[in-house]
């Protein structure tokens, strides 16, 4: 109890959460973001139905408006697709595989990011060079153009009966891979700076590693900037798995995300069945919107200049 009391102690005396208590957009879109996350994780409990559950689809019920309109059905209160899934349910399903491939493929691109840049700035000379050239390169393509490449040479190299269940690895890898870049310039500049200072040197002069003191050191100081970075960038990993989805190269069919629900109710849209694409769609835009609010929340209240 000591512990949790000094805890939420330390947590009500801090700069960042009386920042977040005087920003009612904050704490607008971290409560959205919230319900959001926990709906999608909750989704085998409050789901009406299980849209991955074949046997349970009743083409009869299939293009049904919603509960609101003539024709919708109580137990669809959204509608339903051209396959007879309930779109609430296809929704918290859905919301699981974006905020999986989002979290999933952001934590890849720190991992990555974050190692090259402590490394690229501590080392420097030809390794810091190397690096950063890879990098330029990677910048003049555009995110989306280097996911499309290694979703297309994973497609080619996989066998076919093995792409479907690795899908959603691809995508996560693909993501990932082409949003790197950003956490590597960020961490070198930092590392470059925090490497001269008096407490590293001061390191070095009593035998403490290279390996220790970007660990203990050097890490712990570079990591205020990555934290609002990746905030940011989960919301762009959503977007670029949703694009993906929706051009067909992303999770397949069966097992739907957000961009993939939006895909297949496109073709239907101009033939009145608008639910279809417009719920999920309006479910994305929450998400995304309610992400990037929190984290340019997080980005003035970690600037001291702003304080």
């Amino acid at each position: 109890m000591t512990a949790v009391k000094a805890f939420w102690q330390s947590l009500d005396d801090s700069d960042v959460w009386h920042s977040f208590k005087r920003s009612p957009t904050a704490m607008v879109s971290a409560l959205l973001t919230l319900i959001l996350i926990a709906g999608a994780l909750s989704a085998p409990l409050i789901a009406p139905h299980n849209p991955f559950d074949l046997a349970s689809l009743d083409i009869m019920s299939a293009n049904l408006p919603p509960v609101w309109m003539a024709g919708g059905e109580a137990p669809f209160p959204l509608g339903t697709d051209d396959q007879g899934r309930d779109i609430l349910s296809a929704i918290l399903y859905g919301a699981r595989i974006s905020l999986l491939v989002g979290f999933a493929s952001v934590l890849l691109a720190v991992l990555i990011g974050v190692s090259l840049g402590l490394v690229s700035g501590y080392a420097g000379g030809r390794l810091d060079a190397a690096i950063m050239r890879v990098a330029d390169v990677q910048l003049s393509f555009p995110a989306i153009l280097i996911a499309l490449l290694v979703d297309g040479v994973a497609r080619g190299v996989l066998p076919r009966e093995a792409q479907e269940n690795m899908a959603v690895y691809v995508l996560v890898f693909a993501i990932g891979i082409s949003n790197w870049v950003q956490y590597a310039r960020t961490v070198r500049g930092a590392t470059m700076v925090e490497s001269r200072k008096e407490y590293v040197q001061a390191a070095r002069i009593i035998g403490i590693g290279p390996a220790a003191i970007l660990r203990r050191h050097i890490l712990p100081n570079v990591l205020g900037p990555v934290l609002v970075i990746a905030t940011i960038n989960l919301a762009l990993a959503i977007i670029t798995e949703a694009t993906l989805s929706f051009l067909g190269v992303g999770v397949p069919p069966t097992t739907p995300s957000l961009g993939t629900l939006i895909r297949i109710g496109n073709d239907y849209l101009f033939s009145g069945q608008w639910w279809i694409s417009i719920f999920p769609g309006i479910v994305l835009v929450l998400l995304v919107l309610s992400v990037n609010l929190l984290g340019d929340w997080l980005r003035d209240a970690l600037n001291p200049k702003l304080r």
